[in-house]
């Protein structure tokens, strides 16, 4: 694995059951996310679907490195944030190392 290579948190919502939760735990887990390095890259947002399965939310935060998003992930602090909202949306997360053709 290259360290110089950014890292990506890539969240897509099928189905998301309390706004306000959602919305709490975007407040509370933002700070925490940052910390970690993290910088929004997409958060919602108009969108156009081409091909593939639709998702009503796409959100995705880049990192420094790999390794900071999943430091950042399975950190205690962020995962306090997650269970706020977790019981209550479907989504996907991956996180995904970036790439660089230089």
């Amino acid at each position: 694995m290259d360290t110089r290579m950014k890292g990506y948190w890539i969240a897509t919502y099928k189905k998301i059951d309390n706004l306000e939760k959602l919305k709490e735990y975007a407040e509370k887990a933002t700070p925490i996310i940052k910390e970690f390095g993290g910088k929004p890259i997409i958060r919602g947002g108009k969108y156009h679907l081409i091909d593939g399965d639709e998702f009503i939310r796409t959100v995705i935060w880049e990192f420094p490195s790999f390794n900071k998003a999943l430091e950042c992930h399975n950190s205690a602090e962020y995962q306090e944030k997650w269970n706020i909202v977790k019981g209550t949306c479907k989504r996907n997360l991956q996180i995904v190392e970036g790439f660089n053709t230089e």
